[in-house]
C-alpha cells in the first residue's frame, strides 16, 4: 500500500488542474501554454521532463527557490500568413510558464538542465537531509 500525500481536494485536483492548464479565454484566442511535465525522484536527485518541442533553449528560464521550480520562456511563430482562411489553428506559439512543487528538499544550485530532441530534463540533487539514511542496529554485549 502507498502512502499518498492528502489534499482536500482529491481525486478533483489533478484533473482540475489540467482541465485549467490550457481552459482557453475563448476560441482561438489562446497565445500562451502550460507545458505537461513528469516529475520523478530517485535516491539522490529529482528530475523534471517537460517536451518543448520547437522551443529554442535559449528561450527558456528555469528557477528553484524554497523547493519550488518554475519553468517559464517563450515560442514564436517565424511566419505566419495572415491570409489563409484557418479552419484551426492549434499549433502552439507564445509564452509558456509552469511552477510546481518539488516532492522533497533539494540544492536548486545544482541543478543541471538538458535539452535534446524538444525534451527539456532538470535534474535537481536531493538536499543532504533529505536522502535516506541507514541506520545499522549493533548488538549489546549484555544479551551474550
Amino acid at each position: 500500500m502507498a502512502i499518498v500525500r492528502w489534499s482536500p481536494l482529491w481525486p478533483f485536483d489533478e484533473d482540475f488542474d489540467r482541465m485549467m492548464r490550457d481552459f482557453p479565454a475563448s476560441e482561438g484566442t489562446r497565445r500562451g501554454f502550460t507545458p505537461d511535465i513528469d516529475l520523478y525522484q530517485n535516491d539522490n536527485s529529482v528530475v523534471v521532463e517537460t517536451a518543448l518541442a520547437g522551443v529554442d533553449s535559449d528561450d527558456v528560464d528555469i528557477s528553484i527557490e524554497n523547493d519550488v521550480l518554475t519553468i517559464k520562456g517563450s515560442m514564436e511563430k517565424k511566419s505566419e500568413v495572415d491570409d489563409k482562411d484557418y479552419w484551426r489553428k492549434e499549433v502552439r506559439s507564445g509564452s509558456f510558464y509552469r511552477q510546481v512543487a518539488l516532492p522533497t528538499h533539494v540544492v536548486g544550485d545544482q541543478a543541471d538542465a538538458q535539452f535534446e530532441n524538444g525534451v527539456l530534463k532538470i535534474t535537481i540533487p536531493k538536499a543532504p537531509q533529505a536522502k535516506a539514511k541507514k541506520i545499522t542496529v549493533k548488538k549489546s554485549l549484555k544479551s551474550r
